[in-house]
């Protein structure tokens, strides 16, 4: 893994390199960029980057003061941007959406088009399973007890908790690598609670996603017929919202779509792309 430093701190990456289109790939919480890795050995004809955000799978601490709010954290992918230098970006979203802030941040100047694949929108920030952890996360101590529980089979398999976003589940030795350094680390385990507890107010969350009617580049909407956590119906809403979107709804597929449809993700981007 490579790294860079933003005026945040530091943010590790990968990159396949080339030629090629890029598409920078975002992920969820607790995750990187191995949330993918069905997705980019089927694309070597782009240039994949996959920064590690720092939502708790992170391995180095973020600075002290750093801003890890939904805002924050969409103005730390804009700085990532900037520092690689990198333009006409796709923008590949999944499971978390807050990318999508870039755009009432004015940071979106680098990106080209943007993928939307069942994550997180409007005023969904955390999603329902999410949101008991988030609000232990409020309570002193509560980010401790939070990860005590990452190693239990209820937090990785069981549908109220992570077992909700793949529909034929998620290998434990990838749980243990993403859960890792939250659990051994008190400063990567600090910037997890910072992120858990800083989605803005849904009434601020709605005024936000107003905002990004102005983004009138090519918007590419997939979603999972079956998702458990972002509802369908934000489909629709997000191909009203941008001006220039479109939609692709996936069968047989829950949350993670890069994970249980892999060969439906890899067409829809070779096809958006181009």
């Amino acid at each position: 893994m490579r790294s860079v430093e933003t005026t945040s701190g530091p943010i590790a990456y990968g990159d396949t390199g080339g030629d090629g289109p890029v598409l920078v790939f975002g992920h969820g919480l607790l995750m990187d960029g191995r949330q993918w890795r069905k997705v980019i050995p089927q694309l070597p004809e782009y240039r994949c980057i996959t920064p590690t955000l720092p939502m708790g799978a992170h391995t180095a601490p973020m600075n002290e003061d750093a801003d890890l709010t939904e805002t924050g954290v969409a103005n730390i992918l804009a700085d990532f941007l900037d520092v690689l230098e990198l333009d006409d970006v796709t923008l590949v979203l999944n499971d978390w959406g807050g990318g999508q802030f870039v755009i009432p941040e004015g940071r979106d100047k680098r990106i080209g088009k943007l993928v939307l694949a069942s994550c997180t929108a409007f005023d969904n920030y955390p999603p329902a399973p999410a949101r008991p952890a988030a609000m232990l996360c409020r309570l002193p101590g509560g980010g401790w007890l939070v990860t005590r529980m990452f190693g239990t089979r209820f937090f990785r398999h069981d549908k109220r908790a992570y077992g909700v976003l793949a529909k034929r589940g998620l290998p434990d030795t990838l749980f243990d690598e993403w859960f890792r350094p939250a659990v051994e680390n008190p400063s990567i385990r600090r910037d997890l609670v910072k992120f858990a507890t800083g989605a803005p107010s849904k009434q601020r969350l709605l005024e936000l996603s107003e905002q990004m009617r102005s983004f009138d580049r090519p918007v590419l909407v997939v979603w999972a017929r079956e998702d458990r956590m972002m509802p369908l119906a934000h489909a629709d809403r997000l191909v009203e919202l941008y001006p220039n979107a479109s939609k692709v709804v996936v069968d047989d597929s829950w949350t993670l779509i890069p994970e249980d449809r892999p060969e439906v993700m890899v067409e829809v981007l070779r096809g958006f792309v181009g």
